[in-house]
């Protein structure tokens, strides 16, 4: 489920075995982490963070990618690990209205 909060995605998915990175849920042909947070950016903004952190050798989960490509709720995404331990999606959409399609 994805909640719209204040502008930004906030997405639960239900795993109940999940512990720790375990569980995944197939998106687009990559493995997403079930228990992640994620930030939407402006596209520009996401280019010069996915820039920069490939150039400092971030060990990412999902390289920086466009997911749905041509179809509505198309995104440019990515995720990596924190020190923690926990997974970060960043995002972004050419067209914002389309952040919750299907």
């Amino acid at each position: 489920m994805d909640f719209d909060f204040y502008g930004h995605q906030i997405v639960a998915h239900l795993s109940p075995n999940e512990a720790g990175h375990k569980e995944h849920n197939r998106v687009d042909g990559e493995a997403v982490p079930v228990r992640h947070f994620g930030a939407i950016l402006a596209m520009d903004e996401w280019h010069r963070l996915a820039a920069k952190l490939t150039a400092a050798g971030t060990r990412f989960i999902i390289e920086p990618t466009i997911r749905f490509q041509g179809l509505p709720g198309e995104q440019a995404t990515f995720f990596f690990l924190d020190p923690s331990g926990n997974a970060l999606e960043f995002k972004a959409f050419h067209d914002e209205a389309a952040i919750f399609a299907r």
